[in-house]
């Protein structure tokens, strides 16, 4: 494999490998949630920490990696996180706890980190910027495909096999990676000594981890008085955050404002945020209601979900290539609108006896829509990025969309903790009109407090049985169990609508936000094949 060595296309499949693979982990987590809470004895709320506690490592450490890759290198950089990902993975496929499992899910976050910025960074190193968009796009079918492909690849395994292998199938692909790049990826050839900002990553960190842990834990402590303090703590950390960077300016800050001057790094930021809050709340609440609601296999539900997968694979290329041509921004706001609708055909349709081929549709469109967002919004935010910021440009790219699935899991998972508390409430109060006045007050009960402990994907059911009154008669409590399963069940539905239309908002604003991106024409001719240019150091 030495004689592919420096090959911008066998470069481009190894980064990709390794991207699929941690991009992988957002979402194939998802699919497993009610395996787990079963399994592993779980509450919701410490399974949502299982999703955080990956991302928010992630997301904190971005910027630092895209740093420390320029100082130490980037082939280096992305060899120790495949290592150590691939480690973590086994860690978390033999956990036996809730809390091994999200101690190790915070060790795979930090290979991601190491490993996630240079692929982008690399990708800008080697492609010329009117070759950039066909590499992205490739790039970019693979954000897009690994990200939806979590619930059907992660439903098969659950099926199948056991949860525990949504983590197992991260040990062939590390392997196949590091065996690639080894031989693959140039070497690093310092020519300046970097320096990262220490005191910058810990306000990073700090005000990251107030605001998810507030966010998760709210519904938990009836979002008391220090919940709120730790979401003003949180905020009040990135403004002193903020105030920090501007003095490190002059020398290597973490952010560097001067990539901000370009508007379309600005808004597509901003944009790549509010597509990772979208995602996180379709495939989040789709997973749980699909399984929970309908009654479907991990395998079903995975399938149900595939069109998106399999349309966006199919389509993120051709969005690349069209970039390169034409520039990305129609095409971006497009693909934006598309996915918007098709989470609106979702919540539409959605119903406690909705057939799976109801969802196909609305799928395809949103795999129509996913299909043209990643590869025309990384092209245009890089594509005026000089070299030298390649690292940084990265990081904080890659952190920013991070930053939006911490918030985006947090914030969804607080939105739907609390209208399922108020829905099953109200559910149980209606339905408990038909039970005997004896048994009707410990059915509600059972309901209300089902926001304690984090509440638990239909601990509802059982806490209604539990608060039944000694003596009761067989056919009173096979009736109270018929009643509890329609309560959740339609409290789920109710509750669902929504949660989901906080991202919808979310990712039509996006679309609108597209319009102010500067348009781009190939100055290139069309005859015309130019070679990418080989990467430096």
């Amino acid at each position: 494999m030495s004689r592919w060595r420096g090959n911008p296309w066998a470069i481009l499949l190894t980064l990709s490998l390794g991207f699929f693979m941690t991009l992988l982990d957002l979402t194939i987590v998802n699919i497993a949630i009610p395996s787990m809470i079963d399994k592993l004895d779980a509450s919701l709320d410490q399974v949502l920490w299982v999703v955080n506690a990956y991302i928010l490592v992630l997301a904190v450490l971005l910027i630092t990696a895209g740093r420390l890759g320029d100082r130490w290198g980037k082939k280096n950089l992305f060899i120790a996180g495949v290592a150590l990902f691939t480690v973590a993975s086994l860690a978390c496929g033999i956990s036996q706890t809730p809390t091994q499992l999200i101690a190790a899910r915070a060790v795979q976050g930090l290979g991601a980190a190491l490993l996630m910025p240079q692929t982008m960074s690399i990708i800008i190193g080697v492609f010329p910027p009117e070759r950039r968009g066909t590499a992205l796009g490739a790039w970019g079918a693979v954000a897009g495909l690994s990200t939806i492909a979590g619930p059907t690849v992660g439903g098969l395994l659950v099926t199948s096999l056991d949860w525990r292998w949504i983590f197992f199938v991260n040990l062939p692909i590390g392997v196949v990676v590091l065996a690639l790049a080894v031989p693959i990826l140039p070497g690093h050839t310092p020519a300046v000594r970097h320096r990262f900002d220490i005191a910058g990553v810990l306000l990073a960190s700090a005000a990251l981890f107030c605001l998810t842990f507030a966010l998760t834990e709210g519904q938990k402590y009836d979002w008391n008085e220090g919940i709120w303090g730790l979401i003003a703590a949180g905020v009040a950390l990135f403004v002193v955050f903020g105030l920090h960077q501007r003095t490190q300016q002059k020398g290597e800050p973490l952010v560097p404002f001067s990539l901000f001057k370009d508007r379309n790094f600005t808004i597509l930021n901003v944009v790549g945020a509010a597509v990772s809050i979208g995602m996180i709340g379709l495939m989040l609440p789709m997973t749980i209601y699909m399984q929970s609601v309908l009654g479907y296999s991990a395998l079903k539900a995975g399938l149900v979900m595939a069109p998106a997968s399999v349309v966006s694979m199919f389509l993120a290329p051709v969005a690349g290539k069209l970039s390169d041509r034409i520039g990305g921004k129609f095409i971006l706001m497009s693909g934006l609108t598309l996915y918007g609708l098709g989470m609106l055909w979702l919540i539409a349709i959605t119903d406690v006896g909705t057939g799976w081929t109801a969802f196909m549709a609305p799928f395809a469109v949103c795999g129509l829509g996913i299909g043209g967002v990643f590869a025309p919004m990384a092209t245009e935010a890089t594509r005026h990025v000089p070299p030298h910021l390649a690292g940084a440009a990265s990081g904080v790219n890659n952190t920013i969309r991070q930053v939006g699935s911490v918030l985006g899991s947090a914030a969804v998972g607080a939105v739907m903790q609390n209208q399922l508390a108020s829905a099953l409430k109200d559910e149980a109060v209606t339905r408990s009109a038909s039970l005997p006045p004896s048994v009707r007050t410990g059915f509600v009960d059972g309901f209300a407090g089902a926001a304690k402990g984090g509440l638990e994907v239909g601990a509802g059911q059982t806490g209604a049985q539990q608060h039944l009154p000694p003596g009761v008669p067989p056919s009173v409590a096979q009736r109270v169990q018929e009643l509890a399963g329609q309560v959740f069940s339609h409290g789920f539905v109710h509750a669902m609508k929504p949660t989901m239309a906080l991202p919808l908002v979310i990712i039509l604003m996006a679309a609108v936000a597209c319009l102010g991106v500067k348009g781009y024409h190939s100055e290139t001719p069309t005859n015309s094949k130019p070679e990418p240019a080989p990467l430096a150091g």
